[in-house]
Formats: C-alpha cells, structure tokens, sequence
C-alpha cells in the first residue's frame, strides 16, 4: 500500500462438541461436525494491524520510548475495519500519538492515518509544579465547581513537550464548561485547551405530531437502544404511569423529550441504516437527554446532552436537527482522534460542522412533510431559536455571516463561524453547486461547477472520513481521509472519489501530499504465506523460507518485501524483492554470532500497491530461552480460560471476560486500562458503556480460571500483569485476588484489597515461585469483588507467564 450474566460455567474458547441419544432406541447418534466458526472480522483486523505496526515503526514514528496500545476496533460499512491505536512515551499518556490502520474484511490493510509528524524525543521531568499546573488551569475558568488532578502527559509537538493535562468543570461567559487545560511543565504556560461542552449557539410531540415512541412501560428510557433516556435537569429521567407521553405543547418538558427520544432514534436507526455505524458511540451505546435548560441553547458535555428553549420561551429546542447536531457531537467524541486538540478553532468548528450534518442526515432520513419537519440544509430553522430564523446555513454559509471557504484564518475564526467551510464541502458533495431536484444553488469559492453524489453516499463518507480522525485534525487531514474513504467504500467507481475532491476544491482546501488518486481499478488484493512458518537456527546461522504470494482479488498487483524482527537481531532479505502477485520469493533470515538463545518473532511485510499483507515467522535461536516458557497468555487469542468455573459466581455485571477493554476514567481518574501489551485482556466487563460504572464489577464476585497446566520439575516462576482500579465508594470488603490451585494446596499469590480512597488503574508487575508446584498440573484462578455497596471496582490481568530456570 503506496498511500498514506449466565448461570453455571462459561468457557472462554469457541468449540462444544455435544453427543445426544434418541428417545426410541436411547443410542448415541453421531451428529455431523460443526462447520468452523468464522473469524470476527475485528479480530483479524486487529492482528493484521498489529503486525503492521511492528513491521512498520517508522511509518508510525515509533520511538524507542514508546509503548503502542491498541485502543479497539469499529466496524463499518463493506467490511471495513478501522483499528485505533495510542501511544505512551516512557509510561506517560502521548496527546497527540494517535493513529488509525484502516484494513478490508479479509484484514488487508488499506490506508494509514498517522497524526504524529516527528519521532519523540523529550525529557520527562517537570520543572514546573502540578500544584502550579493546576492553579494556570482553575485561572482560566470563571466559577469553578472541580477540578481533577493534573496528570503529565507528553504533548506530540514537535519533536515532544512535557504538559500537565487539569480538566476544570464550571462556568465561564455564562455558561458552562468542562475546560481541559494543557500547561507546560517546564515553563508554566498555557500550551494548550479545549472545551467538552459543545453547544448550539400515542406519544405527543411538537415538531412531529403523534409519533410511536420507543420507551419502556413507565420511564422515558429506550429499551432498544441502550444508554438512550430523557429527563430533567437534575438527571433523573421522566415517569409516568403508563407509556403515553407529553401533550404537543412547546414549552411541556414532556412533550420536550418526546421530541428528543424520537429524534435520536432516527439518528441511531440513520447511523447503522446508512452509514454502518452501531449505535452514537459505535458500539452499541448511546447517551443520555436532559431538557428543561433555562437559556437559548442547547449543548453537548462530554456525557450528556442538554436542551433548552428558544428566546422567546415559545419552543424547546429539541427539533431534530439541534438534537441530531447534539448527538453528532457525541459521534465525533467517540470517533478515534476525539474532540480535542487541532490548530486553534479549527477541528472546534469541523466538530461543529459534524454535528449540522449529523442533523441534516437525521433530517433527510425522517424526510418528513413539510408540515412538520422537512429536511433541508438549514440549522436550527424550527426552533428559531434567537428570533432570526436558522442559525446556520450549509449551501450557502456567508447567508448568516459564516465563511464559505477555507483560509488561513479559519483557526481564528469563532468555533461555530468555523463550521462553514466544512458545512459547505458536504452540501456541495451531496447535492452539487447547481442542484436538479428542487435544493438551491451553491457558489463555489474556486468558480468551478460540482455535481453531487447525494446525501446517503455523502454521509458514508463523512463517516469514514471520521473513523480515520486523528487528534490533530484538520481540513487537509480531512480531504486525505475522505478520498481514501470514497476509494475503499466504492471500488471500482471514481465519480464519488472525483466528486471528493471537487468539493473540496471549491471551497479552497486544495490537493495534498500523499492523497490518492481515483481511478477505475476494483480492489485489488493479494495473500502472503510462508512455508515453513517457523524455523530452529544456532547463532551465527541461518534459515530460508519461501514467500509465497495469490491473487485474491481484482488484478495483480507489485509487492514489496521487508521484514523485522522482535527482538532485534537476526535479519531478513529476499529474493527477489519485489515480487508481482501471484509470484514466490525466498527469505534467507541471518542469525549473527553472538545472538542470544531465544524466540524472535520476524514480521514479514508485503507492501502492495493497493493493500499491505503481514504474515509472521517465528525464530528459535539455540535452545530458545533459557529453561523455556511452560506456559503463556497475552489474551491476544483463546486459551480456554472458564469463567464462574463452580457456579458460584454473585458478581450481576462486569463478570471476567477476554476482550479488548475500552478505557474509561471518572473525574480524571482511570479506572479500565487498555490492555497492558497488544490489545485483549481478562478484563472485568471490556465495554466502556454510557458512563464509567456501566460495565465495572456489580453485586458480588465473578472469577475466572485457567486451563489445566502441567509444570516441569525445576525452578518455576509465575509472572503477570495486573491492576485494581477504584473510587472512594470502595472499602476493604472489594478486592482482587489471584490463586494458584495444585493437588498439594491452594496458594493465593496476589490479594489486594479496596479501600475508600480513588484508586486509579496502574499497570503492575508481580512475581511468585512456583517450584514447589514443580511436577504437578495446576490451574490459576482470578477473583474479583464488589462487596462493598454501590463501589466502582475495575481489574485486569494480562501477559501471565511460567518460566524454568
């Protein structure tokens, strides 16, 4: 690629093979096998991607300090995968490291979205204290309700600046924020900040008369769409005694969340319908509404969304468009990049813009009659929400003072004043500068004439375009990952590809470097294997391996192979090295004199024109390591690992389970970690959900325990990776425990208890001796427990492992 809760045990492994007797004779009758599960796409996606990043550092701008973490996996539409990825640097969190490995179905990689421009390399002691840090913070908002804890983080800039990162929530300009300030820890200055809180400037709605509401029997929650309620400003969501909601009034709170409820359905239901998305944060959740907010606005805050009413008090301001611009921000949050960081006001107004075309999707998807809520391309237009009619306009932004085109002074521009441009670009892509069906005409800032693809088409590829988002975005950062998006979501057509570009153009935001080109190819993809597929070698050897490449798809292509090797040490070259698809090579792997007994993996990279292939040879110098591994588990794959292997468990959420955790804090507390190497764990509930507590460790304990593992006479060493994470709810009684259980006797070797303190989720590193296990089969068990009432608990484990020396 050239361009840039269950009763009894649960097994956690795929295979049950059940044999059962006829009721006439009571013989065993033979059913035929299973045919073999299919791999999950993500699954394949990820590993595909993992080995990209290794067999690529460079392209990623891997320092030696660096720690890459893969974060999670979304799906979208034709199978495309996108696979996000963090970065630390010497164990602080990198703001700003992120990047995205885009691959196809099968886990060919497609495209890459790297924000990082230059390799870190910084000094991570703070001159500046956090004591300081956090009065620079708390300085910049007017009434301050909290304030976290400064947290150090390296800031990529450059070539890295040491930041502490103080997340102030409160008021400032009459109105409320959730302000993240980024101070230099060596100079004290404000280097960077950003606001979460993003606002607008039988069941009886306002805007869409009777509507069938989605809700449960008594309460205004959706229990289809899960985190999705209503309510009022104190967060409690509405009751009632029976499923029947609001009047139509337009100042009845009810009749408020009716509207709200109703809209956001849509614009979930548009969101997978459309666009593949699963649910506003892509995996299923969504988030819950406030209204009732006693100003002219409406906002978005991180967690919630919040409606309030227009200047006259006449309506409240939950049409569709402000709830699905609302919500789009909720989509742009959970997109990987997030909401923060960018050049000034820039990536503020693109998130602002991604709210009014969420909306005008939402909009179009409805397509109500133009006696209620007709979808067009302006914003805020029912509600009338200052007196002025709409807020925004998306053909035509200069109508309402907003620029219709992109310039050096977009970051400088007001965020929502910086929405134009972008809002522009969309409504050019969808319907064209001169638009048939009834829309209306739309200058271009170049004079050129656009012919658009239509909304549906438009909005798939906005959505891939976000799902390539990095920390710094931008609109070039943009243009780049919306032609790739438009190349991968229709192969084989360059109309949507060249209609990208075009729009793009017409509102000043020209071709980039690394862009790629439309053309009329299909996909084309290619397989890469190795045969044999591990090897033995002393030092100062060497091996050889065939390379063997097929056409899969589309035509073939050229391919060019490299190799790494983890650790570092032995080599790779190939013969020849750049190969046509459907061709072989051999790879001779050199061990020099003086290589360490051990494994190496060597990640062999196919470099294609259109897509990249990895395929991994694993190298045993010597003897391998000294003793050898008995037994290991990254979690990356099965093992077989049971969970409430007794049937004992009491734990109602948050049981054991191997998956990809995503991360979730409270209060700038950490709480689900990313695993601790790749990116699965044995995580206590591996979702993030609507809030920190969804998924965390409920009513009791939950345990998990390992396959049967024969040990070795000699000397045994167990290792692994753990961390217990908890607020001040927590006690004594809460706790996380590891035991080792063998036919001499049980020994607990990790017991650590809660306490009422937050505790935040740090990665560590314990040791046991097992040599007194030596000869025996033995199992370890993980437990994990909320005792106490109403904890936020939080533990995992990764890469355990038993040596013998």
């Amino acid at each position: 690629m050239r361009h840039q809760t269950a009763i009894g045990a649960t097994v956690l492994s795929v295979g049950l093979a059940v044999a059962m007797s006829s009721p006439a004779t009571g013989a065993a009758t033979r059913t035929a096998p299973a045919a073999p599960a299919k791999p999950d796409p993500r699954t394949v996606a990820a590993a595909s991607a993992d080995r990209l990043v290794a067999a690529k550092p460079t392209a990623f701008k891997k320092a030696p300090r660096d720690r890459i973490v893969r974060r999670g996996v979304v799906s979208g539409l034709r199978g495309l995968q996108y696979v996000q990825y963090e970065r630390t640097y010497d164990g602080l969190p990198v703001y700003g490291g992120d990047f995205v490995v885009t691959t196809n179905a099968s886990g060919g990689v497609l495209s890459t979205s790297v924000d990082q421009t230059k390799t870190l390399d910084v000094s991570t002691k703070a001159t500046v204290s956090a004591a300081q840090a956090a009065a620079t913070a708390r300085a910049k908002v007017t009434t301050v309700e909290s304030a976290s804890k400064p947290r150090l983080m390296v800031l990529a800039e450059g070539s890295g600046r040491l930041v502490y990162e103080t997340v102030v929530s409160g008021t400032r300009k009459n109105a409320p924020t959730k302000l993240h300030v980024l101070v230099d820890a060596r100079t004290g200055k404000v280097a960077r900040t950003w606001d979460e809180v993003r606002d607008a400037a039988d069941d009886q709605s306002h805007y869409h008369g009777t509507v069938d509401l989605s809700t449960a029997a008594t309460s205004m929650t959706d229990p289809q769409r899960s985190g999705i309620r209503c309510g009022g400003q104190n967060g409690a969501t509405y009751t009632g005694t029976d499923s029947a909601w609001g009047n139509g009034s337009g100042t009845n709170l009810e009749t408020a969340c009716v509207d709200a409820l109703y809209a956001v359905q849509k614009e979930w239901d548009m969101l997978g319908q459309w666009l593949g998305r699963n649910g506003i944060n892509g995996n299923g959740g969504g988030f819950p509404l406030r209204v009732g907010l006693n100003q002219a606005n409406a906002f978005w805050n991180g967690s919630y969304t919040n409606f309030g009413r227009n200047q006259a008090g006449t309506k409240q301001a939950t049409s569709v468009d402000v709830v699905g611009h609302e919500n789009g921000h909720a989509v742009f949050t959970t997109t990987p990049g997030g909401d923060g960081g960018g050049s000034g006001n820039e990536k503020g107004g693109m998130n602002e813009s991604a709210g009014d075309i969420f909306g005008a999707l939402t909009e179009h998807f409805m397509n109500e009659p133009s006696n209620l809520d007709p979808p067009d391309y302006l914003v805020g237009e029912e509600v009338d929400l200052v007196g002025s009619g709409p807020i925004r306009n998306m053909y035509n932004p200069q109508a309402l003072g907003d620029p219709n085109c992109y310039s050096s002074q977009i970051p400088n521009t007001e965020v929502h004043a910086a929405a134009g441009p972008q809002n522009h670009w969309f409504y050019l892509l969808a319907e064209g500068s001169n638009p048939t069906n009834g829309n209306p005409s739309s200058p271009t800032c170049n004079g050129s004439t656009v012919t658009g693809i239509g909304i549906r088409k438009a909005g798939q590829i906005f959505m891939g375009g976000l799902n390539r988002k990095v920390t710094s975005w931008s609109h070039a950062r943009a243009r780049v990952a919306t032609v790739s998006a438009a190349l991968e979501l229709f192969p084989g057509s360059p109309t949507e590809c060249n209609a990208v570009k075009a729009a793009w153009s017409a509102i000043n935001v020209p071709a980039q470097s690394g862009e790629a080109a439309c053309g009329t190819q299909q996909q084309n993809d290619f397989s890469l294997a190795l045969n044999p597929g591990s090897g033995n070698v002393q030092a100062g050897g060497s091996a050889t391996v065939t390379v063997s490449t097929a056409v899969t798809g589309g035509s073939a292509q050229q391919v060019a192979l490299s190799a790494t090797s983890s650790p570092s040490g032995p080599t790779a070259s190939f013969s020849p090295s750049t190969v046509t698809a459907g061709q072989s090579a051999t790879m001779t792997v050199r061990v020099p004199a003086g290589t360490a007994d051990g494994t190496y993996r060597i990640t062999v990279l196919g470099d294609g024109a259109s897509v990249d292939r990895t395929a991994t040879y694993t190298l045993t110098v010597g003897n391998g390591s000294p003793g050898g591994t008995v037994f290991a588990d990254d979690f990356e794959s099965s093992r077989g690992w049971t969970v409430n292997p007794d049937g004992t468990d009491t734990a109602t959420a948050g049981a054991w389970e191997r998956g990809t955790p995503q991360p979730t804090s409270w209060s700038g507390i950490s709480l689900q970690l990313a695993a601790a190497g790749g990116g699965a764990d044995l995580v206590t509930g591996a979702g993030a959900g609507t809030d920190a507590g969804t998924y965390d460790v409920d009513g009791g304990v939950t345990t998990a325990r390992s396959p049967a593992i024969s040990l070795p006479s000699g000397t045994l060493t167990l290792s692994f990776n753990w961390y217990l994470a908890h607020l001040d709810n927590s006690s004594t009684d809460d706790y996380l425990r590891v035991r080792v259980v063998g036919s001499s006797g049980t020994s607990t070797v990790l017991n650590q208890s809660g306490a009422m303190a937050d505790r935040a989720g740090a990665w560590q590193t314990a040791t046991y001796n097992l040599s007194a296990y030596a000869g025996q089969s033995v199992r370890i068990v993980v437990e994990a427990a909320d005792n106490g009432t109403g904890s936020l608990v939080e533990a995992g484990l990764d890469n355990i492992k038993i040596t013998q020396s």
